[in-house]
């Protein structure tokens, strides 16, 4: 699994690229993008994106409500057993692809940490 700004350059190995942001990113037309799929869904609410702001002191605070959304909010939850579909489909081959320039402090992070958790106690 790799996860790849929307920005760069598609590569024959990325396999299935999903975009894991709530927000289409800016000046990226869908071509472009090359999106196999789209889970707008599992992208943090927008009232913890905007507290968060990639702020990394508050990283830590940020990962615990987005990992407490993904549990409780249905529509979160369906799209990380969905997110999961692809990893099992793929044999783990997908890439996650974002808009922020953040590579460190940002929800794809986290996403991909609770996917391999997720995957090891299957």
């Amino acid at each position: 699994m790799k996860v790849k700004r929307v920005y760069e350059e598609t590569q024959h190995s990325d396999q299935c690229r999903i975009l894991v942001d709530r927000v289409w990113p800016r000046g990226v037309s869908k071509e472009r993008a090359q999106l196999d799929v789209w889970l707008k869904e599992i992208g943090p609410s927008p009232s913890l994106r905007k507290w968060f702001g990639h702020d990394p002191n508050k990283f830590h605070v940020f990962k615990e409500k987005y990992l407490e959304e993904l549990e409780h909010d249905a529509e979160k939850k369906e799209a990380f057993a969905t997110l999961k579909s692809y990893y099992d489909k793929y044999n783990g081959n997908i890439t996650l692809v974002f808009a922020t320039k953040e590579m460190t402090y940002n929800h794809v992070v986290i996403l991909k940490e609770q996917l391999e958790k997720d995957v090891k106690k299957q």
